[in-house]
């Protein structure tokens, strides 16, 4: 085993199915045109600061529906539930992270919040059961990539970042862990996150 005691993991997308692919078929089941909801969200400047203000829990899930559904053109109700409805469980993921776990290794959740309620994004992951450390973002009142959010984990995990590895879908936060000391990891496909995490920690975190 390496010197590395610690395993941060994002959750939407690392844990999850990819994000993309859901949105692509909600849009699609809406009758919207594809990319709709990047350009209304993410592209717009009103859409990218409603959206960081529900990861800091600033605003509700319910009010972020509402602008959203405005944007879009669709009904706010339970928007956001609709939006990921496709995401499913990332098995080689969560499988590995339970090797991790058997092997000694801390394992942590870091993830930017979506809002609890009226869906709850985490629901039947057992979080609190299977990992070490859970950091919903909007319950320390800070998002991804702010580094107190990053420091606040650390803390929790009671491991320095040296030792730690984070695993992200999204390059930014990646690369934002890093200038923290952690080992950052990319994840883009999950066959290829295990084998490196596994190389990282020395453990084959894909046996069964």
């Amino acid at each position: 085993m390496s010197n590395r005691t610690g395993l941060i993991l994002d959750f939407g997308g690392v844990l999850t199915t990819p994000l993309l692919p859901a949105v692509l078929a909600f849009e699609k089941r809406e009758g919207l045109p594809q990319g709709a909801c990047l350009t209304a969200l993410y592209k717009d400047d009103e859409g990218v600061r409603i959206t960081s203000d529900l990861e800091r829990g600033a605003v509700s899930q319910d009010q972020w529906n509402d602008f959203a559904g405005k944007m879009l053109g669709v009904s706010p109700d339970n928007l956001m539930g609709r939006i990921f409805g496709d995401l499913r469980p990332e098995p080689l993921l969560i499988n590995a992270a339970a090797a991790a776990r058997r092997a000694g290794i801390k394992v942590g959740i870091l993830s930017n919040s979506v809002g609890l309620a009226p869906w709850d994004l985490y629901e039947g992951y057992e979080l609190e059961t299977l990992y070490d450390v859970v950091v919903i973002s909007e319950q320390h009142l800070m998002r991804k990539p702010d580094p107190s959010l990053f420091e606040v984990t650390l803390k929790l995990m009671d491991i320095p970042a040296k030792q730690c590895i984070f695993v992200d879908d999204t390059e930014a936060y990646v690369q934002a862990a890093e200038q923290l000391g952690l080992t950052g990891v990319h994840n883009k496909d999950p066959k290829q996150t295990v084998a490196v995490l596994s190389e990282l920690l020395g453990v084959d975190l894909a046996a069964s």
